[in-house]
């Protein structure tokens, strides 16, 4: 293929591939893993009778980008193609659109819901495919969409039951799965690729080749001395203290130190304690603490005066039921003053920001083109450093061009998919100098190259780590690590440098196997897996028999007022869980509109919904409006404690309650809402 040529150490990942073996193909990020899938895909479907080619990935954004940046130009003169995601209307007739194209681009998910709907226009087998491309592989693990489709076609082959597509799998790092010695990363990589039913692949005799195409940055630490003196963080402190005595804590519970995610996880817990207990001073309480955690979190990493906001923002939602909630607001309010002062003094302002900035400056000048970006933890601090950019006289100066690139989602804090392909293309363009990303900007985005890369304020895993450093792939580029003295997040750095080294000797091992102990290693994790996988569902179905849903009183979190039973909440479409009960709306207050970016076959979103108990107004779910009849109450189980016949609990998602939950009958509920036209 003369029109698409590939480099040395490209075409030695891709041998096996060509030859029509499952692999996995191991390059760095930058390194071109995904032309080296196009040029694959191509081959296969010029050499494959009735050629079927899915390529998957695992964020929706990615969706798009792979069709118009990478396989379009090469295969769309030739092939029909088609991108299909959540907020396509391919999805509702994904059966066919597979059927009638060449190459298709979907997420996970889409793909795996059409395997396991048995209707005729969504369904599809692992038959109709003959290569699956799987994008950022190493997510194909544990309970991931990847893992669910893999785990059909792994159930299908060991049952001998074909044909079955030839996979290839991306990835810039396996990662060891938290392993800190070889034996144990070996098994991690080993039971990816049992996974994948694919061997790992990477380049032996073209290293060096790579290593020019793909240059590694220069790895600075910018470190900061402790900060001497923060009457600001005392002050929370202190405050914290006074919720502790109030609330008279558990002889059996220790809380650890104040300013930690470890803190973070005891009042967690210490709220979950609260509701299981019936003591609603315990909860509420523990509340309020993660929040001035939080705030000393923010004040660790960004300004005073962002931590101080964070609060104001949170007791502005506050409301009061009784006097833990007077006592907790009023406590706030009665510091407020201080609080401010305290934020507003430079002298006590935190030493990481003015790091930060001067290592900005190194690299950014007017008469320098640079482009970098700056990697934080969570949406809020990326907001917060953004507006402290635009404040800041010495970068504007500089002439830094800032913008926030978080995940796409639904709320405030989150971009709609539009929102982030203009941000990355102004950033092509150099209308944007520097992205402040959360982690969304390490994976699989197509982000041109950068000459510096900063982290600030991160705890991450060796692939998380590996692929924020390839984002730095412009000649002498720099990865900078801006972290204080003896902090954590240096000690990390250095164990995931040790956990990326760690991984090479891993694969290198894997590598060396023979094949026959290679396969006889990966067919009997693949065996295991399934056992596994049996027997967590058997245990599964158990616990939704435990209770039944009319033994079930669901409770308002916040003010533990009884507002349903089990027996009231329907499945819709296997996704969501509604109220059919009409007498539910008396506990509900509704709000604003619901806007949601994309649209769904049968249902829309319509208000929000909180607790009308009083001033509790704690957050519920939304209305979703079904077949633009039936408006149903669409309720978030976290929102909620179960009192059940065993005692009082608190879940994270449906999927772990301990009862059955039917499906919903829209025939049901229309001879039940209309009866008069149903006689």
């Amino acid at each position: 293929m003369a029109d698409f040529a590939l480099y040395a150490y490209q075409e030695e990942v891709v041998q096996r591939a060509l030859r029509g073996e499952n692999t996995i193909i191991w390059l760095p990020t930058g390194g071109g893993k995904t032309r080296a899938a196009v040029y694959v895909a191509k081959r296969h479907l010029e050499t494959t009778q009735k050629a079927k080619v899915v390529v998957l990935v695992n964020k929706v954004h990615l969706v798009d980008q792979l069709y118009n940046n990478e396989f379009m130009p090469h295969l769309g003169s030739k092939y029909d193609l088609v991108a299909v995601s959540g907020v396509s209307e391919e999805k509702d007739f994904f059966g066919r659109v597979v059927q009638d194209s060449d190459v298709v681009i979907c997420t996970a998910q889409i793909l795996y819901n059409a395997l396991t709907n048995m209707e005729e226009s969504k369904h599809v087998e692992l038959s109709d495919i003959t290569l699956l491309i799987i994008d950022e592989c190493h997510h194909t693990n544990k309970d991931s969409v990847y893992n669910k489709v893999m785990a059909c076609y792994v159930e299908k082959k060991l049952k001998r039951e074909g044909p079955l597509p030839q996979i290839l799998g991306l990835t810039a790092s396996p990662g060891t799965g938290g392993a800190k010695i070889l034996e144990k990363a070996v098994d991690h990589v080993l039971q990816i690729c049992a996974n994948l039913d694919s061997a790992i692949v990477s380049t032996q005799l073209y290293a060096p080749e790579l290593k020019e195409k793909v240059p590694r940055p220069i790895k600075t630490f910018d470190i900061v001395e402790k900060r001497p003196e923060d009457p600001f963080g005392d002050h929370l402190k202190w405050m914290m203290q006074l919720i502790h005595d109030y609330m008279n804590l558990p002889p059996d519970f220790r809380l650890r130190e104040c300013g930690t995610q470890e803190y973070e996880a005891d009042v967690v817990i210490l709220e979950q304690r609260g509701v299981r207990e019936d003591n609603r001073l315990l909860a509420q309480c523990a509340l309020h603490l993660r929040q001035y955690n939080d705030a000393l979190l923010i004040n660790d990493t960004l300004r005073m005066m962002d931590a101080y906001q964070s609060l104001v923002e949170y007791y502005k939602q506050t409301t009061e039921i009784d006097g833990t909630d007077m006592f907790l607001t009023g406590l706030f309010y009665e510091n407020e003053v201080e609080l401010r002062k305290l934020a507003g003094i430079p002298l006590y302002e935190n030493p990481k920001m003015f790091k930060l900035e001067s290592t900005l400056l190194k690299q950014f000048n007017p008469s320098v083109k640079s482009r970098g970006i700056l990697f934080s933890k969570t949406r809020k601090s990326t907001h917060c450093l953004r507006d402290w950019v635009l404040n800041n006289k010495a970068l504007q100066e500089a002439g830094i061009k800032a913008a926030v690139l978080t995940g796409a989602g639904n709320g405030i804090s989150y971009m709609t998919q539009s929102e982030q392909a203009d941000t990355i293309r102004n950033f092509r363009r150099g209308t944007l100098n520097l992205l402040i990303s959360t982690s969304v900007a390490e994976e699989g985005l197509d982000i041109p190259e950068c000459n510096l890369v900063v982290r600030y304020g991160l705890l991450t895993n060796e692939i998380a780590q590996q692929q924020a450093s390839g984002r730095a792939r412009a000649r002498d580029s720099q990865y900078s690590v801006v972290a204080q003295k003896g902090g954590r997040e240096v000690r990390r750095e250095l164990i995931n440098e040790h956990l990326e080294e760690l991984t090479g000797k891993a694969i290198a091992k894997i590598q060396e196997m023979s094949l026959h102990e290679f396969r006889r290693k990966i067919t009997q994790l693949q065996t295991d897996a399934v056992c596994c996988r049996k027997i967590a569902e058997s245990r599964k179905i158990q616990r939704r028999s435990r209770n039944t849903a009319d033994s079930i009183s669901l409770l308002c979190r916040n003010c533990f007022t009884h507002v349903a039973s089990g027996s009231d909440i329907k499945l819709v479409d296997g996704v969501h869980y509604v109220n059919v009960n009409p007498d539910f709306k008396r506990h509900c207050r509704f709000g604003g509109q619901v806007m949601l970016e994309r649209n769904f076959e049968d249902w829309e979103p319509g208000r929000t919904i909180c607790c009308n108990n009083g001033g509790c107004n704690k957050d519920w779910g939304f209305e979703m409006k079904y077949k633009k009849v039936a408006l149903l109450p669409n309720l978030a189980i976290k929102n909620f404690a179960l009192e059940t016949p065993d005692g009082r609990t608190t879940v994270k998602k449906w999927k772990d309650v301990t009862f059955t939950v039917e499906d919903f009958s829209f025939e049901d509920y229309c001879h039940d809402n209309f009866p008069d036209l149903f006689d």
